[in-house]
């Protein structure tokens, strides 16, 4: 016996409509894919990061606002 939590009441899937079940089952296929997005997004966010760092490695020197000799 499974049960699910919707709006603090508690339902055992067993007696679930099929209609419901399909629903559920949905739900439960739609949170597994923003899952997967979120990950996809942190990997991305991460190499955009390391992709910033190594054009900040390739740029030449500036050498804007050095004070030279005095």
């Amino acid at each position: 016996m499974s049960t699910i939590t919707i709006d603090n009441v508690e339902y055992d899937t067993d007696n679930l409509s099929d209609q419901a079940r399909q629903q559920l089952q949905m739900l439960q296929v739609t949170e597994q894919e923003i899952n997967r997005l979120n990950a996809q997004l942190a990997i991305t966010q991460t190499a955009r990061i390391a992709y910033a760092n190594a054009l900040k490695v390739a740029l030449p020197v500036s050498t804007e606002g050095l004070v030279i000799g005095s």
